[in-house]
């Protein structure tokens, strides 16, 4: 498939728990904006989406592992892949490294939907097209 997407994020201090260590939660967060920002990277805008298409993407699901930690005001790299492009849904590989630590993988699995009804669509011609030649 294509390319590896990279967008680093700093840590905050509401991003951490009473030891100063990213809570495990937000790495979903910093995973979501990656994938943000790849479809935006790709010329692919959600709200625009939403409003010309009437599709919206949700999380079908999500397998993360947890592997090391990062704490306040380090910078993380989050790596995106596609792993497998489908006629409704999206699979990605997503990583979030600091330096050369590996500190999480997550396999996250988007479904396009139809907004007023959630129910599965086809991705839109012109966004598989997209992510296609990336």
């Amino acid at each position: 498939m294509p390319s590896v997407f990279t967008w680093t994020v700093r840590v905050y201090y509401e991003d951490t728990d009473v030891g100063g260590i990213v809570y495990y939660a937000n790495y979903l967060k910093f995973f979501e904006r990656a994938r943000t920002e790849w479809l935006r990277s790709l010329g692919i805008h959600q709200q625009a989406l939403l409003d010309e298409e009437n599709a919206a993407f949700v999380v079908r699901s999500a397998n993360v592992e947890y592997l090391s930690s990062a704490r306040l005001d380090d910078e993380i790299q989050l790596k995106l892949s596609v792993e497998k492009l489908g006629r409704a849904s999206v699979q990605f590989l997503q990583q979030a490294y600091l330096g050369e630590t590996l500190l999480s993988t997550a396999y996250v699995k988007v479904g396009c939907v139809d907004a007023q009804t959630m129910r599965p669509r086809s991705l839109p011609a012109t966004v598989a097209a997209k992510m296609r030649a990336d």
